[in-house]
Parts: C-alpha cells; structure tokens; sequence
C-alpha cells in the first residue's frame, strides 16, 4: 500500500498539456506553431543570442573509395568545440542533398561511420546503429555526423573510459538551468550553418537522420530548424508516459516541466507538415510499439489536417532497438 506507483499514474492522468494544440484549421496550427516552437526552445533551456565564429578545422581526411571522409572540427558555443565527421561522396554532378546523422547512446560518431572507438575500420556486426551515415553517404548524400555532446571524444575526462559518460554533465546542466537536449539541438544546428558556409549543398535540400537518443536530436532539431526538409527519427518516436515516465532511461532525455506543457507527439508535430519517416521495432523494450503507435496516431491527425498525410511514413519492423533502413534511405531520396 506505500508503494508509490498509482500516485504517479494519478499525478500524470492529471496533467492537461498547456500547449497541446486544440485547433482545427490550419492558420491556427501555424499561430500555435509559431508559439510553441519558441516555448519549446526555452525549455530546453535557450539558444545564444548570437551564434560564435565556427572556426572549422580539418583534422584529418581520408579516401574511403567511393567517397572522402574528413574530420572537422567546429566552435559550437563560446569555448565549446565539436568534432565531426563529414563524408563526401565522389562522382555527384548536381548540388549535394545533405543529411545530419546523429549517433544514439554508444561510443560517438565513430560507431555510424564505420570504425572502431580507437579508430580502426569496423568489420563483423555493425551493431544497433549499422553505419547508417556510411549508407546514406553510398547512396549520394553529403553527411554530417557530429560527436554529440557527452559522448567520444567528447567525454568528461573522468569519464573517458565509461560507455556511456552523459549523466554527469546533464545533471549539471539541469542545476543551472540548462539540458543535455538544448545543447545537442543547438550544436545540430551549428552542423547546419557548417554545411550551408563552407560545403555545395542545396539549402533545400537537407535532411537528418537520428537513433535512440539521436533520435531525440534529430527530431528535436527539425521540430525548431525549418531548415531540416525532412527527418527520419529511429527507436525514439513514442509517448513520453510510455517510455521515459515509465522505463529507465539516461537524464539526458529530460526537459523540466516539459510534460505539463506536451506529450512527445506535441513536440515532433513541429515539423509538420515536412516530411517525416518513424522507425520501430516491434520488439524495442525501451520505446515500446504501443506507445509508438499511439504517437502515430497522433500525427496522422496533423498531417491530414494539412492534407500532407503521404508526408507522414512509418517502418514498422519485425526488430529490436535499432536501424532498419528497409524504408529510410531510398524514403529520403524521395523527398531531397
């Protein structure tokens, strides 16, 4: 009887979500967009004012055959640098399509490029994350994986040897008014303004790409930068109540108070009416299919209420926590 479970299911059941949309025309979701979108941002925590010189800085470049992999380094914030690795595709005669890949939890950026975490080229299983960047790099797209924030290289000190290492600094974030999410969003959109000044690329023409907790990024970026055209979000799209109120996951994952104001649907409906792919597997324990399918669901109503529901697509796959790529790929073709 002092177990705490149906007071949370209480607390919750009780939330009205401040700034669900209740309209039913589409000037009003482009007004409750707008508004939204900017409470969405201070959640997170804010975005500076104004965006620090990027510096860039090659690091390394390597010919992969097909195409060129460089590492470059970039100034995301006042005395915050960022690496990433940029594949070039050979033998593309129009502007690039370009697409932001973002890794989920793991060892960083190198996991979806093919190598090692010292380094060396990948052989045998690809893993959860299958080197989606080096698929969509084979298939023509200029791509961006950067090493998101706590992850690689980009580790406490303390924490270089841990698998995982991004509770620490989100805890520290949280205490100063800040999340892990806002910063791998804001440093997303750094790859952006990278691509954009210093690559070929059809500004019109970019897309990202994101797992598990690049899924977060990916969708989170597209929901508040209209100059993602497309996304595909893999092994996150879900219902808040469904997965990270109900399952342990990392506390890079959490916005204070953002339950009280949206549920996850709320949120990825940002990008609408951009097109949108969700990947899920239908054995994914931590973003369970019937959450997912509810937060399907969901967006379905907003796509059709824009008339935009070809715009709207989903894998679901008989899989687990992880890429599949069955529609994904030649999906963003379609749409960049």
């Amino acid at each position: 009887m002092w177990n705490p479970d149906e007071y949370l299911k209480m607390l919750y059941d009780g939330i009205k979500p401040a700034s669900r949309f209740s309209g039913s025309s589409e000037d009003e979701w482009f007004a409750w967009q707008e508004g939204f979108r900017k409470h969405f941002v201070q959640l997170m925590g804010g975005f500076p004012e104004q965006a620090a010189d990027l510096k860039p800085t090659l690091l390394e470049s390597v010919d992969c055959g097909t195409y060129v992999r460089q590492r470059v380094q970039i100034q995301t914030l006042e005395q915050l640098f960022m690496p990433m690795y940029v594949l070039i595709p050979k033998d593309v005669e129009e502007r690039h399509r370009a697409v932001i890949a973002c890794h989920g939890h793991g060892y960083g950026s190198r996991d979806i490029v093919g190598l090692n975490p010292d380094g060396t080229e990948k052989t045998g299983d690809a893993g959860y994350q299958k080197n989606f960047a080096v698929e969509l790099v084979n298939r023509g797209f200029l791509v961006v994986a950067p090493e998101l924030f706590g992850f690689g290289d980009r580790k406490l000190t303390e924490n270089a040897k841990d698998a995982n290492s991004c509770n620490r600094i989100s805890s520290f974030l949280l205490a100063i008014g800040k999340t892990m999410a806002g910063y791998r969003v804001y440093e997303t959109m750094r790859c952006i303004d990278y691509l954009l000044a210093n690559h070929d690329v059809d500004e019109k023409r970019i897309g990202c790409m994101g797992i598990s907790g690049g899924g977060l990024v990916c969708s989170y970026t597209a929901a508040v930068d209209e100059r993602i055209a497309a996304a595909v979000v893999s092994g996150f799209t879900n219902t808040y109540e469904a997965s990270l109120l109900s399952i342990h996951h990392c506390i890079d994952n959490y916005i204070p108070g953002l339950s009280l104001e949206a549920e996850m649907p709320d949120v990825i409906s940002l990008i609408a009416p951009r097109p949108l792919l969700i990947e899920a597997g239908t054995n994914d324990r931590i973003f369970p299919v019937h959450g997912t399918m509810e937060a399907y669901r969901r967006l379905e109503a907003i796509y059709q209420l824009h008339d935009k529901g070809d715009r709207l697509g989903l894998d679901l796959f008989d899989g687990e926590h992880e890429i599949s790529g069955r529609l994904a790929y030649d999906w963003l073709a379609a749409h960049l």
